[in-house]
């Protein structure tokens, strides 16, 4: 993210967050699920009703469904909702913010925010989700991360420019309607060949808001890295190390 104040942040937030607007179709196709053991950890004891906020194609959502949730969907993204209620018709989809859903106020034993509370305001976020969700209701952050611990991938992360790798010491800000932060983390392998590695770099906020010629290059690094100097033949079925981290708070 760019540098140089809290307006500054914002803007650059609001123009990556923007080249998501488009591509449903290409986004559901590539980008990796979510581990079962995500939403069991945060699914609270008898929860009946699910908001799932910048669901996109509905990676996380799916999850939600399953386990008989009562669940809405709510992006930004008109392409992006629409490739959702393609796959999940059961589920309902609405266009709206984390900062602004238009959703009934306490409506949801669970809210969650999958790969994209680093898009919000997370004060605003913070306030319009505690709207949401009914008293003692459960706000789950998750993110998919590539493990690059593991040597091979933290190369691959850096020619990818990914910006999801595990941090450590990292910890989301949610506001003061919040409290009880913990975290859980789950490792996992993500089945893919190399031209499936191609197509999700093609996905990523860095990828999208760059040049021809940057993104020229990345393709270029990339083929090399895959194909020669690691000798992978294409087609080859690989396992992408993740470690998805999930995080949960409870409404004050």
């Amino acid at each position: 993210m760019a540098r140089g104040g809290p307006k500054l942040h914002s803007v650059r937030r609001q123009e990556l967050g923007q080249s998501f607007q488009d591509g449903g179709a290409h986004y559901e196709r590539v980008r990796p699920g979510y581990p079962a053991e995500s939403a069991d950890w945060l699914i609270p004891a008898g929860a009946h009703d699910a908001a799932d906020i910048g669901a996109g194609t509905g990676k996380f959502t799916a999850l939600l469904a399953a386990r008989g949730l009562h669940t809405v969907a709510v992006d930004p993204s008109a392409d992006m909702l629409e490739q959702l209620r393609g796959t999940l018709p059961v589920v309902t989809a609405v266009e709206g913010t984390a900062e602004d859903t238009g959703l009934e106020p306490e409506s949801f034993d669970l809210v969650t925010v999958a790969q994209a509370w680093h898009w919000c305001d997370p004060g605003l976020a913070s306030t319009e989700i505690a709207r949401i969700l009914r008293p003692h209701g459960v706000l789950g952050l998750v993110w998919n991360q590539l493990d690059t611990a593991v040597p091979w991938v933290h190369r691959l992360s850096r020619i990818m420019h990914a910006g999801d790798v595990h941090k450590p010491h990292f910890r989301p800000p949610v506001g003061p309607e919040f409290t009880g932060l913990e975290s859980h983390l789950t490792r996992w392998e993500d089945p893919v060949t190399t031209g499936d590695i191609q197509e999700l770099t093609k996905s990523r906020s860095y990828y999208l808001a760059a040049s021809e010629a940057a993104r020229a290059k990345v393709m270029a690094n990339l083929d090399w890295y895959l194909h020669e100097h690691l000798g992978h033949a294409p087609g080859e079925l690989l396992r992408l190390p993740y470690l998805t981290q999930t995080w949960r708070a409870f409404r004050t």
